[in-house]
């Protein structure tokens, strides 16, 4: 059988650094160990059931089982800008400033191809989601890290890029709540960002996927709550999370027209947009009863207060997420981020995420999901504290 040789282009994507962790853990698994992840950011409750049933009667419908609209269906659109409106009161035109996407995932991954052309620069938070790495390689452009750090609240300090890196860049990803480190943003940091890049002529890509997830009483802020964001960039907002919606594939980007308008042209070459039904299911997400997300926040804090409560008590001096249900906790002295995964993992059987895996700047934390039952994270800090580390 030929080998056909790929393209330099896939050649060029980043290495999947948690191919190494899944291949770890399938290996625990396979040798009878019982795991408990909190490497995973994947939602552990089912999507509600008025979603799953807005599906099951859409699906009845012979209407919607056609090609849809190859930039989706009006009414989802509309019920984007309607959620919009409803929760932070931004007035977004559904006809121009709404793009249906594949999930938030596919809409990062295609951005940098429809703003970027090759040797074009890109801000990219470190630590960060792996994934805008994978954008940025197919569209051939080069890339600054913009550190976040704990002594400035894991937000990127702009006065501390250099005037060519400011000068080169077209394109910068956000992403708060923060995936790894469970920060937030303010509306003073907000407001710097979008003057930021409006002086610079950078497109802002805020990725908005934990925008339901704030704690302690305190709701997320969208980017486009800010005056002039819309004149500056866009939001991706996802369902995964939100709705436990993470299989459905769907999602939204929501902001400047013309970057709207590249990522439905660049769409029109590669799909007929989503299944209709369920793009139905998301207007109900959207536009209805929102019991089953305060009843999701409530659970991911209580897991909060567990999983950080109760490793404080047992000595680890870690501190708790702002949003995200994620929890960034600094590994103890003597061990890289790496070393104390594997430690937790064979001698504890607790998978969590080593933070080298979100950038060079992760390295000393470690990312764990609070996407376990609590009866299971009281077992996770009964095995810690038996590994007498701390």
């Amino acid at each position: 059988m030929k080998t056909f040789q790929q393209s330099d282009r896939l050649k060029g994507l980043p290495e999947q650094f948690f191919a190494s962790l899944v291949k770890k853990v399938a290996k625990e698994a396979s040798e009878g160990h019982d795991l408990i992840n909190f490497g995973q950011g994947n939602p552990d409750k089912p999507t509600p059931e008025h979603i799953v049933k807005a599906l099951q009667e859409a699906s009845n419908n012979p209407q919607f089982h056609g090609y849809p609209p190859f930039q989706g269906h009006g009414f989802l659109k509309e019920a984007a800008a309607s959620f919009y409106k409803q929760e932070y009161g931004v007035t977004i035109d559904p006809t121009k400033e709404v793009a249906i996407l594949f999930g938030g995932k596919a809409g990062l991954v295609e951005i940098p191809q429809c703003l970027l052309n090759k040797g074009d620069g890109v801000l990219i938070p470190d630590p960060g989601y792996p994934d805008y790495l994978s954008g940025v390689a197919l569209a051939g452009a080069t890339l600054t890290k913009m550190p976040l750090t704990e002594q400035n609240d894991f937000l990127p300090d702009y006065s501390s890029l250099s005037e060519e890196d400011k000068q080169r860049a077209k394109l910068m990803f956000l992403n708060y709540p923060n995936n790894p480190t469970g920060a937030v943003a303010s509306k003073e940091f907000f407001e710097d960002t979008v003057s930021f890049a409006d002086k610079n002529d950078i497109c802002v890509v805020h990725d908005f996927a934990y925008g339901a997830i704030g704690f302690d009483g305190k709701k997320p802020r969208s980017f486009l709550q800010t005056e002039g964001a819309k004149d500056v960039g866009i939001e991706i907002y996802t369902f995964s999370k939100t709705f436990n919606m993470a299989g459905w594939r769907i999602a939204f980007a929501v902001g400047n027209e013309s970057v709207i308008k590249a990522i439905e042209l660049l769409q029109d070459h590669l799909y007929v947009s989503i299944f209709s039904p369920i793009q139905k299911a998301a207007e109900v997400a959207l536009l209805h009863s929102h019991k089953s997300v305060q009843d999701l926040l409530s659970l991911y804090e209580r897991r909060r207060e567990v999983w950080v409560g109760g490793l404080q008590n047992i000595g680890w001096d870690v501190k708790a997420p702002a949003g995200s249900f994620f929890a960034w906790l600094r590994v103890p002295k003597g061990y890289t981020s790496t070393e104390f995964s594997d430690l937790l993992l064979k001698k504890a059987h607790v998978v969590v995420a080593p933070g080298i895996g979100f950038g060079e700047h992760g390295e000393g934390y470690v990312r764990t999901g609070l996407l376990t039952e609590e009866t299971r994270i009281r077992e996770a800090i009964k095995r810690i504290k038996g590994l007498g580390i701390f």
